[in-house]
């Protein structure tokens, strides 16, 4: 029989792995090349950052940044991991983007170790999950840490995506 948490530990190590190969190839000046006229980004507030971000996606969706993805790894990832452990789930606005390469390359850092560990320690994954599904989805933990896997990998791709256009229009 697959031990599930077994494949979602070893997807997990494998996503990680392709975006630390990204991470290790970005500069700072990277994070807010401008793909597209229409793009979402970060902006610099009193205190911190803003993602730009609206409650339902315009058509057609904005070009993201490198910051924006970043920013919006961590804004999941939290959530997910709040999810996980039952922790109070952290509000949008509270996720506080670093906004250097290398501080987000710690950040990030530690909430892959966090998660990791969580999933490591979790007996849970056939627990009804309604992230980041509606509740009558029926959705599971597992199906939920499965996700996690995908949209990290989807995001690790649109990073590398990013940095070879911009390396290409150099």
């Amino acid at each position: 029989m697959t031990d599930v948490k077994q494949v979602l530990q070893q997807q997990l190590a494998t996503t990680w792995a392709l975006l630390d190969y990204h991470v290790q190839q970005w500069h700072d000046d990277d994070l807010f090349w401008e793909p597209a006229p229409s793009h979402w980004t970060m902006h610099q507030v009193e205190g911190g950052w803003a993602p730009d971000f609206a409650d339902v996606e315009p058509t057609p969706v904005p070009a993201p940044t490198i910051a924006w993805l970043t920013w919006h790894i961590g804004w999941w990832w939290s959530t997910a991991l709040a999810h996980l452990k039952q922790t109070d789930v952290p509000a949008r606005e509270d996720i506080a983007w670093p906004g250097t390469c290398a501080s987000i390359t710690e950040w990030l850092g530690e909430i892959h170790e966090a998660w990791r560990t969580a999933l490591s320690a979790t007996d849970r994954l056939d627990d009804p999950s309604a992230f980041p599904w509606p509740e009558e989805a029926g959705r599971t933990v597992a199906d939920m840490c499965a996700w996690v896997n995908v949209e990290l990998t989807k995001n690790a791709a649109e990073i590398g995506q990013l940095l070879i256009l911009r390396r290409a229009r150099h």
